[in-house]
């Protein structure tokens, strides 16, 4: 915290290097445009100083990598002590035709997965489903049962490799799949690593692999509230994206309380598809 002699420094400071500094640099070059804003429509200031945030908490606003509230990282040391995971995003075909993927990927120095998965497993609809005809295997691997899981990931050690699940409706049924794998193998859960989705806004909007849809006002306003979003202009575009990883020991970094649990799942009915007349 700064008391108000530090603050007056800094005041002072600042108006001298606009003065001297600045408006010089400002006089040959100018700047490119007059007004500069984040894609929220968030004004951005020149410069930033303690004068601006004087009020703050650092332990309680910003904190320290690896630590709530997780604003400067949720590694202590960042990619100083882990770099980031190499992962290639496949799927396709059947269990075995990816599994086959997947550890030629690992053999060629991949250091995670990330599993794509075709259209009735991204929306919770089994392979023998009337709805699934012609979609199986197609844009990524079928994954139905717990077997699928296990063949997918034969002769993979979980405890060494990060998986990351491309899907969203479903995506608490296959955690529990892989939940279960790593039991299967006597893994412990707190060794396996990767992430999940939680997108059901992009899900509905763009990509239609949806189970039940969203209501997405309900969650705009809370953000138009927060000023987010330009009042002026009206304009909205929302994208989430919330992962939840769970990271080894190894890793040395956060992983959720103990006992905690996915979102429920709930299936819900999905509109047939237009059929195209002969």
């Amino acid at each position: 915290m700064y008391d108000d002699d530090d603050l007056a420094a800094i005041r002072e400071g600042k108006e001298s290097w606009e003065a001297e500094t600045l408006d010089p640099t400002l006089d040959c070059h100018g700047e490119r445009r007059e007004r500069f804003a984040t894609v929220s429509n968030r004004e951005v200031g020149r410069i930033y100083t303690p004068e601006d945030v004087a009020d703050t908490d650092y332990e309680a606003d910003l904190g320290f990598p690896g630590e709530e509230p997780y604003t400067r990282g949720v590694y202590p040391t960042m990619y100083r002590g882990r770099t980031w995971t190499m992962r290639q995003f496949a799927g396709f075909g059947t269990a075995e035709e990816t599994n086959e993927r997947f550890r030629y990927l690992i053999d060629e120095g991949q250091t995670g997965l990330s599993t794509a998965f075709d259209m009735p497993s991204l929306m919770g609809i089994d392979s023998d489903d009337e709805m699934a005809l012609g979609e199986v295997g197609k844009e990524g691997v079928a994954v139905d049962t717990l077997r699928d899981m296990e063949v997918l990931f034969d002769g993979i050690d979980l405890a060494e490799v990060s998986t990351s699940f491309t899907i969203n409706p479903s995506a608490p049924v296959i955690y529990a799949m892989y939940v279960a794998l790593a039991d299967e193998r006597g893994v412990p859960r707190e060794e396996i690593r990767g992430t999940l989705q939680n997108d059901m806004l992009k899900e509905f909007i763009a990509q239609k692999e949806w189970v039940i849809p969203p209501t997405g006002w309900p969650t705009s306003r809370p953000v138009s509230t927060a000023g987010w979003i330009s009042s002026r202009s009206g304009r909205r575009s929302l994208s989430f994206s919330t992962r939840t990883t769970r990271c080894s020991r190894r890793s040395r970094s956060s992983v959720p309380p103990a006992g905690s649990t996915p979102g429920s799942w709930t299936s819900g009915t999905t509109r047939r598809p237009r059929r195209r007349s002969s």
